[in-house]
């Protein structure tokens, strides 16, 4: 396989960075898109958006966003998966939590000894409100489901038992809900986990949870745990950590007008294509073979680690390596809640994004 292909023929990396440039700062508004990379790749990526004054936003920001709304609106109390890990005597599941958001989730978090200096000898409890189908299933361990057809509901019912409140509904309902909140009333270190990608789990109803976990605060400790985007998100944590150090705001921002400016509708990477704000575009995907969702045709540039179908087939496509397999990297790890270093299981001689980002800012001009 080539370094690079132009047009679809083979090509160097060298000539494939040049025409990269030339495509970019013909732009009037370039879009660097996907972010599918690690640190090093992100901040390269943000950087040069900057200099061209473009916008950037990841592949995996609608799941980002239904968190971060509910944060930047209503505050959320949030632990890590290790803390959850050693101290939650109750885990309360929220939605379906599919295998591919984390398969390594049950086997992560269903061990469970009291802390040394904790006095109390309880068993962990696991709850699950979800659809019947939905709910997790941990081999060896009981665990109660309240069904919910719809979050919303069953979450607004939750929280005003939990409350005091009262409740038209069929006495097994109330019954269920009523165990529900005596166990959580009665956590001693209780943890809500959850993935926005769930069907029916969108921002409203993680507000609402996150409503519940303040009235449980009254009385008790009571946390949660957004598991993001499926399989870690390309890293979607990451790059979002890495924009909010480099520019103040999340994905989603542009440099259009000189400085970063940060619209979650406005800078969509899929509404600035499809409305043709987007002249120009730059897809990176290195963790897996994930191809742009937009189905206009503007000039692409692809860094990509394995084959990827597109709608079009890209002026420029650039294999590179993938992070923390080809190459060492930074990037976000789920099971620790923070970055952390990966060193590269089958170390070779792709390219990093980073590496082929900086060689294609070579070949901008000065006035870029």
């Amino acid at each position: 396989m080539s370094e690079a292909e132009i047009n679809g023929k083979p090509a160097s990396l060298a000539a494939a960075a040049e025409r990269s440039a030339e495509i970019l700062t013909q732009a009037r508004m370039p879009l660097f898109a996907g972010l599918g990379t690690d640190v090093a790749g992100a901040r390269a990526s943000i950087l040069l958006a900057e200099r061209l004054r473009g916008a950037y936003d990841h592949m995996y920001s609608s799941q980002i966003f239904a968190d971060l709304d509910v944060v930047r609106q209503a505050g959320l109390m949030i632990t890590t998966p290790s803390e959850a890990r050693l101290r939650a005597d109750v885990l309360l599941f929220v939605g379906k939590t599919p295998p591919d958001v984390w398969p390594a989730m049950i086997e992560w978090l269903a061990p469970y000894n009291n802390p040394p200096l904790d006095i109390a000898s309880t068993p962990r409890k696991l709850l699950s409100i979800a659809p019947t189908r939905g709910a997790p299933k941990i081999d060896g361990l009981a665990i109660e489901t309240l069904d919910a057809p719809d979050l919303h509901t069953t979450l607004a019912a939750l929280r005003a038992r939990l409350t005091g409140k009262s409740l038209r509904s069929t006495k097994n309902t109330l019954r269920k809900l009523d165990e529900f909140v005596e166990i959580l009333k009665n956590a001693h270190f209780g943890v809500a986990v959850w993935c926005s990608e769930s069907e029916g789990l969108d921002s409203l109803a993680i507000e609402m949870l996150h409503g519940l976990l303040l009235d449980l605060n009254k009385t008790t400790r009571f946390s949660g745990l957004p598991l993001g985007p499926p399989r870690a998100g390309a890293n979607a944590s990451g790059v979002l950590q890495t924009s909010g150090w480099m520019t103040g705001f999340p994905m989603r921002t542009s440099f259009g007008r000189g400085f970063p400016e940060h619209d979650s509708w406005q800078f969509d990477a899929e509404r600035l294509v499809d409305s043709g704000e987007a002249d120009a575009a730059l897809w990176i995907s290195a963790y897996d073979s994930s191809a742009p969702p937009w189905k206009r045709n503007i000039p692409l540039i692809a860094l990509m680690a394995s084959s990827i179908t597109f709608h079009r087939e890209p002026q420029v496509r650039i294999h590179v390596g993938r992070p923390g397999v080809d190459h060492d990297c930074v990037e976000f790890m789920r099971e620790v809640g923070s970055l952390t270093g990966r060193r590269a299981s089958h170390q070779s001689e792709k390219p990093s994004v980073a590496r082929v980002l900086d060689e294609i800012t070579k070949y901008l001009g000065e006035d870029s």
